[in-house]
């Protein structure tokens, strides 16, 4: 198993909002077509509402790699960089868990 954390912070409340439809958009097309794409969730920060946290789980780093080779990834990847004032990447590498076993 592959995972990573993100943290986004938006520029402002208008770029928020694009880059939650921009998500939106994105995430559906994960969910079709991305069977090695195990877990991809985009969380609101309570209390920090220009900040998003991504969690994603891949079956392994080659899923990972095929989801950033995607189309719609390269298009969030570009799209995203006007709304951003930062991005913070935790790579993760699995200790233990319940519903990690393979």
């Amino acid at each position: 198993m592959f995972g990573l954390m993100v943290r986004f912070t938006c520029k402002d409340e208008a770029s928020a909002a694009a880059f939650d439809q921009l998500v939106g958009e994105t995430i559906e097309k994960i969910r079709d077509g991305e069977p090695g794409t195990l877990v991809y969730a985009s969380h609101l920060v309570e209390g920090q509402p220009l900040q998003r946290i991504f969690y994603e789980l891949y079956r392994d780093r080659s899923a990972f790699d095929r989801h950033e080779e995607q189309e719609h990834t390269r298009r969030f990847l570009a799209a995203r960089e006007e709304l951003l004032a930062s991005v913070e990447v935790d790579w993760l590498s699995l200790q233990t868990g319940k519903g990690t076993a393979g």
